[in-house]
């Protein structure tokens, strides 16, 4: 199993673009997450999966992370991005209180990513 870099959650919502469905039925996570039932379940599972994350509660009391794919276990909901992850071994901590990186620390990061990304979907 490899090994997966940890991302600030600023550089998920810069680079992948997180998105609302129209056809959400609930109204989650900033408007764009899908619930882990019913019809949003549907839609999560309808639509391409290099293009859904899930949002899962940690190991430590208020720890959040969104992972690629889908995941049952810890899960809060799934969201839906623009740009595809191709099952990359990456992860975003989700930062409690306001903490942002800096505009010279976000670009640096999605530098990193991007890389990771390109060499992730040039081994399939």
């Amino acid at each position: 199993m490899q090994k997966s870099t940890v991302f600030h959650e600023d550089v998920f919502y810069k680079h992948f673009r997180p998105f609302r469905h129209p056809l959400a039925r609930h109204d989650i996570w900033g408007g764009h997450g899908l619930e882990t039932f019913g019809d949003d379940l549907l839609l999560a599972f309808e639509h391409d999966e290099n293009h859904v994350w899930t949002v899962v509660d940690g190991e430590e009391i208020n720890e959040q992370w969104i992972i690629p794919g889908f995941h049952r276990v810890n899960r809060i909901c799934f969201l839906l991005t623009e740009v595809a992850h191709f099952d990359a071994p990456i992860e975003f901590r989700i930062e409690r209180g306001p903490h942002s990186l800096t505009p010279i620390g976000l670009t640096r990061r999605i530098t990193t990513l991007k890389r990771i990304l390109s060499e992730n979907k040039a081994k399939d």
